[in-house]
This record gives structure tokens, C-alpha cells and sequence, in this order.
């Protein structure tokens, strides 16, 4: 049995220089696709975006600014409240600049979910078939 990890969190979206708005991330972990972390994210029954996201980057995030391009993580700390800020970049806006999103999940949550993927998969121990790396690359392209 493939070993797999699904947490659903509230966390906060804060788009287009909105306030923060509470949404579902639905995060999964699946031992198939042992780098990666997908995150759902949906109001209302509706999905408003999908991310596939480096888990090692994921954590690393949990403890400082990690990220260049289109995804970016830093913890954000107020008080006794820790959170997981992630940025998340999209298309170009007529005037130059880009979408954005912003989400901000309780770290303590994220840790805990990431915690139950390296019992499932030891950071390390990752196991990527090339071979069907290759054919899903070449299948596509």
C-alpha cells in the first residue's frame, strides 16, 4: 500500500490588496509523488487554485524565507501566533507587474502534517522512478 497524507486546514487568503479571507487548503501527500506536497485551495465548494509544492522547501519555509520564483514561504511571527506565510505569484497584469495571493496557515498545522509525511517517507529515503519521470516529460512535451 502507497502510503498517503491528507490534512484539511482553514488558512487565510489575502488577494489584491484585500483583507484576509478565510478558505480551505486541502493538503496531500502521496508516496507516488514523494517530493511534492499538493495544496488545493477552495471557498465555497469551489476550487480557486492548485499548487504542487517542493516539501523540503515546505518545511525549510517553517523556519526561514525560502523560495525565488513563483512560490515563496516565510514564517511569520506575532507573539504566540506563528504562521507559514506563502506567497504565490501568477500571470502579468497590463501594468507590468504580477497576480499575486498571499495565504497564511498556523505553522504548528503545517509542521504536523509535514511530520506525518517523513513517517511515511524519511526526507532522505525519497524514491523517484526516472524512467516514468522521462515518459511522463517526453509524453507531454
Amino acid at each position: 500500500m502507497t502510503p498517503f497524507v491528507h490534512k484539511t486546514l482553514v488558512v487565510q487568503l489575502q488577494a489584491g490588496g484585500t483583507e484576509r479571507c478565510p478558505v480551505l487548503a486541502h493538503l496531500t501527500y502521496d508516496a507516488e509523488d514523494p517530493l511534492a506536497v499538493t495544496a488545493v485551495f477552495a471557498h465555497d465548494g469551489r476550487v480557486l487554485a492548485r499548487w504542487r509544492l517542493d516539501r523540503e522547501m515546505l518545511g525549510d519555509g517553517l523556519d526561514r524565507p525560502v523560495g525565488v520564483g513563483d512560490v515563496r514561504f516565510r514564517p511569520v511571527a506575532t507573539g504566540r501566533w506563528h504562521e507559514l506565510r506563502m506567497d504565490f505569484f501568477g500571470d502579468a497584469r497590463p501594468d507590468g507587474g504580477r497576480h499575486r495571493a498571499v495565504v497564511y496557515a498556523w505553522a504548528p498545522a503545517v509542521a504536523a502534517f509535514l511530520r506525518e509525511t517523513w513517517e511515511a517517507v524519511p526526507p532522505g529515503r525519497e524514491e523517484v522512478r526516472v524512467d516514468d519521470f522521462l515518459a511522463e516529460i517526453l509524453a507531454t512535451g
